[in-house]
C-alpha cells in the first residue's frame, strides 16, 4: 500500500527565493505562525517578484492577476521571530494563467516547512476577461518553469 500523504519539497527544486521577516502578528495562541499568514506569503513572495522582474506594474498596467485556485500542505512549525525564505517556480504556463508552486523554508533549512501553489489568471483590468500573458510575464514563466 503506498501513501499518497505529501512529502516536503527540497530547497533545490524552486528557482528564485524571498526572503520575509515573521511578524509577532504572525503567532497564534498556540506559538507558531498562523495559516493565514503563509498564504499572504505566497501573494507577497510572488507579486514582489513579478513587479521587480517588470512582469506586473500593479498601478497602472491593464492586466492584472487574480487568484483562482490555492492549496497548501504543512510539515514543521514556523514562529516569529524567524526569517523564513520562500521558493518559487512554476509549474505550469499556459495563455492566460501561470501556476506558481510555493516553498516555505526556515533559514537555511534544507526541507520545506510548507509548501503549496496558487494559480493566477491575468485578465484585463477593466473588463476582467482573460487575456494572454504580456511578454514580459511569459518570459518570466518561462525563466521559473520548473
Amino acid at each position: 500500500m503506498t501513501s499518497s500523504r505529501p512529502r516536503p519539497n527540497y530547497r533545490d527544486g524552486y528557482r528564485v527565493f524571498r526572503r520575509i521577516q515573521t511578524r509577532w502578528a504572525d503567532n497564534d495562541i498556540y506559538g507558531h505562525v498562523n495559516n493565514v499568514a503563509y498564504y499572504g506569503w505566497f501573494d507577497t513572495a510572488v507579486n514582489a517578484l513579478l513587479i521587480e522582474r517588470g512582469a506586473l506594474d500593479i498601478q497602472h498596467g491593464q492586466t492584472v492577476g487574480l487568484v483562482v485556485e490555492t492549496h497548501c500542505n504543512y510539515f514543521a512549525p514556523l514562529a516569529f521571530p524567524q526569517t523564513v525564505e520562500i521558493g518559487i517556480r512554476v509549474a505550469h504556463a499556459g495563455t492566460s494563467s501561470v501556476r506558481y508552486e510555493i516553498g516555505v523554508f526556515a533559514e537555511d533549512a534544507r526541507e520545506a516547512a510548507a509548501q503549496g501553489h496558487f494559480v493566477h489568471v491575468y485578465v484585463d483590468r477593466d473588463t476582467r476577461r482573460p487575456v494572454p500573458l504580456p511578454g514580459p510575464l511569459a518570459r518570466l514563466a518561462a525563466e521559473l518553469h520548473a
